[in-house]
């Protein structure tokens, strides 16, 4: 047979194989797919860091108190923090205090803290040092190199941001500082000008109030000599009114006037009454004397001679009752004129009360001659004033003339100046510097990866002890033994491989890489725990799944790899490596060795040691009634490598 024949027959056998064994081609589909598996979970939990860093928590404390320069309030406190949340490029979170926030960066609740002093505004504003502003970002590079690394890049992008926003306020602040000394030089220079004028505007006032004083004192002198007749005069009026007072009808003479011309209205009254009544009477009698007179006229017993007298009688009745008539009307006018004469004698009598009251009060506040010869005096007082105001006024226009020369003088020498600004040229510069502090230093990069790489390097290990035996395959003695006992006792030399595993890895990374480790027993005991864990999850998921389980466990690491932060901070990777993340047992073995490595998470490795102990337990628990045993005779048994 030819090469090729040849070649051709051995790869149909194979194929054939295949073919006759499907759970031998589920197997070839599987190693096929694991590469690009791999790949898969490694590249999905770094595709996109940059849009996951809001899920990375950072404390941010502003103690800044604020300060006031050059008459403006500043607290660039607030405004790093208003600056930060506008950026929007962590998922920030508010504390106030500063120990609390370190505390929870130790212990991995946030990735790193930036905390602004009380006195950052008072030291940053004026420039005075370089750095005299002080950000303090507080970072574990025990915790996470990497968060640390972000931490520090982000407070040399924060510095160069607020030292950017600082000079660019204090050139504004320059420039507005020149500007505004600029236009109060020249609002000084107009003010000086209008000065001037006003000065010119007060002379030429002064010089007309200097001619407007001498005729004041001048009108003072005419009025010192008219004032003179004229207290003369009204001394002689004083006296008139004064003597006008004296002869005055006093009240109760104006009341007897009154109550007499009211008895006269009174009388006439009463007097018109009583005519009336007596005209009544006369009618009376008239008409009686008539009706008698008829009587008589007809009456054959009296005489002529009493008939005539009856007549008489009639006719002088009839002159009574006219007479009686007249003197009613008479009466009557009369009682009129004395009620007017009783009304106007009272107008008259308030008038001349009125009057008198009037003249009296004239008279008490009438001045006294001692206060008109006060008069006098003080009018010749005022013609000394003026006087004296016209002396005034001339020393003023000389002292307004001086006023103009001093203004011309300062116009003529007033410098153009504007403020400089303080502080040096490189605090001016450089006013912000980020102060980093580190919890838990790291010596180097190798070292930051090494507590991540490490637990890889066990589970590749307890993955590689497993492949040394047949895990389903026991003596056929053992079948009645109790099921922890077979399994216990299976593992025992993959167990054994493992601790020397981790002797020889303790070994290369203190002595060989030369890794300084902060607690060496607590070290070597994440080391064994974590070894033996691991073998005992890698062989549960071989007793469960056979082959199969292998390679679960190798697509397991890579989950975990990607998951527990091994290549960036998990909070990065965003999705369902974050929510995993925290069930995963190698995510607590690098906190278990970061700690014991490092001091990180405050040095607190037990807790998290117990976690993968405590899984490490369960898959030994469960290894021992998972899956079946397969007994041969001891000369049967063979290892699984080797043959």
């Amino acid at each position: 047979m030819t090469f090729f024949a040849e070649l051709s027959y051995v790869a149909k056998q194979e194929f054939a194989l295949l073919w006759r064994r499907p759970r031998m081609m589920v197997a070839v589909v599987v190693v096929a797919l694991l590469p690009a598996l791999y790949a898969a979970i490694y590249l999905t939990s770094v595709w996109d860091p940059a849009a996951h860093t809001r899920a990375m928590h950072v404390a941010v404390v502003n103690l800044d108190q604020g300060t006031e320069y050059r008459g403006h309030l500043f607290n660039m406190g607030s405004e790093v923090i208003a600056r930060l949340e506008r950026n929007d490029r962590f998922g920030y979170m508010q504390y106030a205090s500063a120990e609390q926030a370190r505390h929870d960066v130790r212990v991995g609740r946030v990735a790193f803290v930036l905390v602004i002093p009380q006195d950052f505004s008072f030291n940053a504003i004026p420039g005075a040092l370089p750095g005299g502003g002080k950000l303090v970002i507080y970072a574990s590079e025990g915790n996470n190199y990497q968060t640390a690394s972000i931490a520090k890049q982000f407070a040399n992008e924060l510095g160069h941001e607020v030292n950017d926003s600082l000079n660019t306020r204090r050139w504004a602040l320059v420039l507005s500082t020149a500007a505004g000394s600029q236009r109060s030089v020249e609002q000084l220079q107009q003010g000086l000008q209008r000065a001037r004028e006003g000065a010119q505007e007060l002379a030429a006032g002064t010089a007309q109030a200097a001619i407007a004083g001498r005729s004041v004192a001048q009108g003072a002198e005419r009025l010192q000599n008219g004032i003179g007749p004229w207290t003369d005069g009204f001394k002689q009026l004083g006296a008139g009114l004064r003597t006008l007072d004296a002869k005055r009808p006093r009240n109760t003479e104006l009341a007897t006037l009154k109550s007499g011309a009211d008895a006269l209205a009174s009388g006439h009254n009463e007097l018109t009454a009583g005519l009336q009544d007596l005209q009544t009477g006369s009618h009376q009698l008239r008409e009686g004397v008539s009706s008698f007179k008829a009587e008589a006229a007809d009456s054959l017993l009296l005489s002529s001679r009493v008939k005539d007298g009856i007549g008489q009688l009639s006719t002088s009745v009839a002159s009574l009752d006219d007479g009686l008539r007249d003197a009613a009307e008479g009466q009557k006018k009369l009682a009129d004129g004395a009620n007017k004469l009783s009304t106007g004698v009272g107008t008259l009598t308030q008038g001349v009360r009125a009057m008198n009251g009037g003249i009296h009060q004239a008279v008490v506040r009438l001045p006294e001659d001692s206060q008109l010869d006060e008069l006098a005096t003080g009018s010749n007082q005022l013609t000394h004033g003026a006087g004296a105001l016209a002396d005034g006024l001339h020393k003023l226009r000389a002292g307004t003339r001086s006023l103009v020369g001093g203004l011309d003088l300062l116009a003529l020498s007033l410098p153009a100046s504007v403020d400089t600004p303080e502080g040096s040229p490189e605090g001016l510069a450089h006013s912000v510097k980020p102060f980093m502090e580190i919890d838990a230093p790291v010596g180097n990069s190798g070292s930051g990866f090494a507590a991540n790489v490490i637990p890889a390097a066990l589970w590749l290990g307890a993955g590689l002890a497993a492949f040394l035996i047949h895990i389903r395959v026991l003596p056929r003695h053992a079948k009645r033994f109790s099921a922890p006992a077979k399994f216990i006792g299976k593992v025992c030399l993959p167990a054994t491989v493992v601790l020397l595993q981790v002797a020889a890895l303790a070994l290369t990374v203190r002595w060989g890489l030369h890794i300084q480790v902060f607690h060496g027993a607590a070290f070597m005991v994440c080391l064994g725990v974590t070894g033996l864990s691991f073998l005992m999850i890698v062989l549960f998921l071989t007793r469960a799944l056979g082959d199969a389980g292998k390679v679960c466990a190798m697509v397991f690491l890579a989950i975990q790899l990607s998951a527990s932060g091994g290549i960036l901070p998990v909070e990065l990777s965003g999705g369902i490596y974050e929510a995993i993340s925290p069930w995963l047992p190698m995510t607590w073995t690098v906190h278990a060795l970061k700690a014991a490595m490092f001091g990180a998470y405050e040095g607190v490795w037990q807790t998290p040691l117990q976690w993968v102990a405590g899984c490490g337990l369960a898959s030994l628990l469960l290894a021992s009634w998972v899956g079946r045993w397969r007994y041969l005779h001891p000369a049967q048994m063979r290892p699984a490598v080797g043959n």
